[in-house]
């Protein structure tokens, strides 16, 4: 269960957000990756249409699953998710999102630009507490206030 103490939080998040999509969007997914294919194949790239087969089967795999609920802990020394424990000596920097009613995330940026940053669902936690604690261990991106564009559209698109 979440639990919280003065110097630390934890709560259960899904492994990834599931979204509802309707036949209409399988009909426009499939349409696009068949006409994709069609033009790889006219301009013989066989390498991207064979990728975009995998892409498609992947994505229609992924579905049948239900996303399984993660530990998220906000720690003394690191950041839990999962079973994986990251230091904070990781992360450049986090910036919250919060609009009552809407989408309320957490972002932490890896110092590896190469490496994804991490959104991470606050669902009806303290967005307060979580900022108090996470500036004990790194600096706050106060000029970023909004939800990346990349997770605008993914939400979007219902990728």
């Amino acid at each position: 269960m979440a639990t919280e103490n003065k110097n630390s939080m934890e709560w259960h998040i899904p492994e990834y957000v599931p979204h509802k999509r309707s036949k209409r969007w399988y009909i426009i997914a499939l349409s696009a990756v068949a006409i994709l294919i069609a033009y790889a194949i006219l301009t013989a790239n066989f390498l991207f249409a064979l990728i975009l087969i995998v892409v498609s089967i992947t994505m229609a795999l992924h579905d049948r699953h239900t996303p399984r609920d993660i530990l998220f802990a906000i720690g003394d020394d690191s950041i839990i998710v999962g079973q994986k424990r990251y230091q904070y000596s990781l992360f450049k920097n986090f910036w919250l999102y919060y609009e009552p009613g809407e989408n309320k995330m957490l972002f932490l940026e890896y110092k590896n630009g190469a490496r994804p940053r991490l959104g991470i669902p606050i669902a009806n936690k303290n967005p307060l507490k979580i900022r108090t604690l996470l500036l004990q261990h790194m600096p706050e991106d106060t000029q970023k206030e909004n939800e990346p564009l990349s997770e605008q559209l993914s939400r979007l698109l219902k990728l």
